[in-house]
C-alpha cells in the first residue's frame, strides 16, 4: 500500500509525493507524456533520441552524470512508445540536487551542434548494435510493421529509419523538446525518506516558474480492424529458427485486460505453464517458448515467440500453438490454474513497488494512465476475473484473421 498526496503547480506539472522512513534513500522519477507514438513518421526516433539528449549537459550542468555521482546517486532512463521516463536515486540529504538536475534540464538544455552530433552517433551504434548485429535483433523492426498499418505503434523506439535521427537539425530537435518537454506535460513523483512539505517548498521554488507548453496531444489514427492473417518469412544468420505470432488484444485501459494479461500467464508463466509443458517438455517441438502482451495504451499486441527445434517445421510448429492458444477458448480451465496465476500476479505486483524507485515509477506510471487509484488497487482487478472471462476472452482474442505472423529462418 502506497501512501501518497498529489499536488498540481499552476504551471501544470503534477506532483506525486510518497513519505518512506524505512530508507536512507529518496528516489525522483520523472514520466514525460511523450513516446514514438507522439512522432511525425518523417521524424521517428526523437524521443528515443532525447533520452540521450537529456543526459548531454545544460549550461548551469555540462556534465549531469557526474554531479549524480559526486551526491552517491544513480541515474538513467528509458522510452517507450508511450512515454519517457527518467529516475535518479540519491541519499536523501541530496533531494534538493535531484531536484534541481531535473528542474534544469526540463528548463532548457544545451543544445549545440557538437551534443547533437554525439547523440546523433551513439543512437546510431546503438541501432546498429542492438538491432542489426544481434541475432533476431531485428525482430521487432519487421513485426510492428507487419502488425500496424496505419498507427504509429508500426515502428519501433528507435525509430522506423535510422537516417530519421542521423538527419535531424537543431531546429527539429529544438521544436521537440519544447512541444513535449513542458511541465504541464510532465508527472515527478518523490519517494524516500522525506517530508512531503519540505519536498512541496522544494519544487515550487525550482519548478514553479518554468513556463507551461500548452501540450496538445493530436488524436492518432485508429488501427483498421484485420481481416485476413499475415505471414513474412525472412532468412537470418541465427543458430535457429524462431516463430513470432501476435494477435491484435485491447488497449490498457479496456475491461478486459486484466483477463488478457492472465491468459498469458496461464500459457507461459513459469514451467508449470501450458506452453512449457506441452511443446518444450512433453512433445519438444521448441526449444524455448513464451507468450506475453504489450500492455500498450492502445490496442496492442499478444505475442507468442519461440525457437523451433532442429527437424520442426514452421507449419507443424504454428500449428501446435494455435491448438494451445485456443484450448483456453474451449476447454474448462480449473480455477486452482486460474488463481495460481492470480497469485502470482499480486505477488509480482507487490514486490514491484518494494523499492523506492519501483513506487515512484509506479506512481507516474498509473497517474499518467488517468487511474492513480489503481497502484493500490488494481490487483482487485484481477481478482474478479473467472473462468468464463477467461473463454470468452480467448475466444475473441485468438482468431485467425488477427494473426501476423513473423517466421525466421535460420540461413543454410
Amino acid at each position: 500500500m502506497i501512501d501518497y498526496n498529489k499536488y498540481t503547480l499552476d504551471n501544470g506539472l503534477t506532483l506525486l509525493v510518497a513519505e518512506d522512513r524505512s530508507t536512507p534513500l529518496v528516489s525522483v522519477n520523472t514520466l514525460y507524456n511523450v513516446g514514438a507514438r507522439d512522432e511525425n513518421p518523417s521524424r521517428t526516433g526523437f524521443a528515443h533520441l532525447f533520452e540521450h539528449l537529456m543526459f548531454g549537459g545544460t549550461r548551469n550542468v555540462p556534465d549531469y552524470d557526474r554531479v549524480v555521482t559526486e551526491a552517491g546517486g544513480e541515474s538513467n532512463a528509458n522510452t517507450n512508445n508511450d512515454f519517457t521516463q527518467y529516475y535518479l536515486t540519491v541519499p536523501a540529504q541530496y533531494l534538493e540536487t535531484a531536484l534541481w538536475l531535473e528542474s534544469d534540464r526540463m528548463r532548457q538544455l544545451d543544445f549545440s551542434p557538437r551534443s547533437l552530433a554525439v547523440q546523433q552517433s551513439v543512437v546510431t551504434e546503438e541501432y546498429n548494435y542492438r538491432y542489426i548485429n544481434q541475432p533476431y535483433g531485428d525482430v521487432w523492426l519487421l513485426l510492428r510493421p507487419l502488425c500496424y498499418k496505419v498507427h504509429p505503434y508500426r515502428w519501433c523506439t528507435i525509430g522506423a529509419d535510422i537516417r530519421h535521427v542521423k538527419e535531424a537539425s537543431l531546429d527539429d530537435v529544438e521544436h521537440f523538446f519544447y512541444r513535449y518537454y513542458r511541465p504541464d506535460n510532465a508527472i515527478v513523483a518523490v519517494v524516500g525518506n522525506v517530508r512531503c512539505d519540505d519536498v512541496v517548498r522544494m519544487v515550487e521554488r525550482l519548478y514553479g516558474d518554468i513556463p507551461p507548453g500548452n501540450v496538445i496531444h493530436e488524436p492518432l489514427p485508429a488501427e483498421p480492424l484485420q481481416t485476413s492473417p499475415r505471414i513474412l518469412s525472412v532468412d537470418r544468420q541465427v543458430p535457429s529458427n524462431a516463430l513470432y505470432m501476435a494477435y491484435h488484444m485491447c488497449d490498457r485501459l479496456d475491461g478486459d485486460f486484466a483477463a488478457t494479461d492472465l491468459i498469458s500467464d496461464i500459457l507461459s508463466n513459469g514451467r508449470s505453464a501450458r506452453l512449457y509443458n506441452e511443446l518444450v517438455k512433453r512433445n519438444p517441438l521448441f526449444s524455448e517458448l513464451d507468450a506475453f502482451i504489450t500492455g500498450d495504451r492502445d490496442p496492442g499486441l499478444f505475442v507468442v515467440s519461440g525457437k523451433l527445434n532442429d527437424g520442426v517445421s514452421f507449419d507443424e510448429a504454428q500449428q501446435a500453438v494455435e491448438s494451445q492458444l485456443k484450448a483456453v477458448a474451449v476447454d474448462n480451465i480449473d480455477e486452482t490454474e486460474l488463481e495460481k496465476v492470480k497469485n502470482k500476479y499480486e505477488n509480482t505486483f507487490v514486490f514491484s513497488q518494494y523499492k523506492a524507485l519501483d513506487c515512484a515509477m509506479s506512481l507516474c506510471y498509473y497517474e499518467w494512465l488517468g487511474h492513480i487509484e489503481w497502484v493500490n488497487n488494481e490487483p482487485q482487478d484481477y481478482r474478479r476475473v473467472k473462468v468464463d472471462d477467461i473463454r470468452r476472452v480467448a475466444s475473441g482474442l485468438f482468431r485467425d484473421e488477427q494473426l501476423s505472423m513473423l517466421r525466421y529462418r535460420k540461413e543454410c
